[in-house]
């Protein structure tokens, strides 16, 4: 089968908010209070899709994950204690949920090598995530793609661990 990067459209906004609600629901059945406190909500997905880093994972037919993809840096990450792999110009990835029918089934390394393939084509050579210390489910993801720990980074109101991936 193959996968795709679909730029998501505000009319896919109930279906990005679907995985999202999902996802906390997931994440409180784990133990893990991440995005147990609001965030995110609609109007910061709102915000993703009208600033053109709303992107589905998709196999041409069905919505199958949702994440935001910015190239225009993240502010938390110039406090980070830690230091990151480079300096360089970077994508992050933020609010990186599947949907429920696709949860555990080997969909985040597609994810990974989607996003990798988007940065190249636009010229970036790093990826920069933060997670929860909780989501050992993430940092699995990451490392076992590539990601380095690099430090711990304030975001949304907590410490989170902070990854990175130098692309060749």
């Amino acid at each position: 089968m193959e996968y795709f990067l679909k730029q998501a459209n505000i009319e896919d906004i109930e279906i990005a908010m679907n995985m999202i609600d999902d996802g906390k629901k997931y994440l409180r059945q784990q133990g893990i209070d991440q995005w147990q406190t609001g965030y995110p909500d609609i109007e910061i997905v709102k915000e993703d899709i009208m600033c053109n880093r709303g992107y589905f994972v998709t196999d041409g037919v069905n919505e199958l994950a949702y994440m935001c993809v910015d190239f225009e840096g993240e502010p938390a990450y110039k406090n980070i204690k830690g230091q990151w792999k480079s300096n360089e110009d970077y994508a992050v990835i933020h609010r990186l949920v599947a949907s429920k029918q696709k949860v555990g089934k080997g969909l985040s390394d597609i994810i990974i090598q989607l996003v990798e393939k988007l940065c190249k084509q636009k010229g970036i050579n790093s990826i920069k995530v933060d997670t929860d210390n909780k989501n050992k489910i993430m940092q699995h993801v990451l490392q076992k793609n590539g990601f380095v720990y690099c430090g711990t980074v304030w975001f949304v109101d907590s410490d989170k661990i902070a990854f990175e991936k130098i692309l060749t």
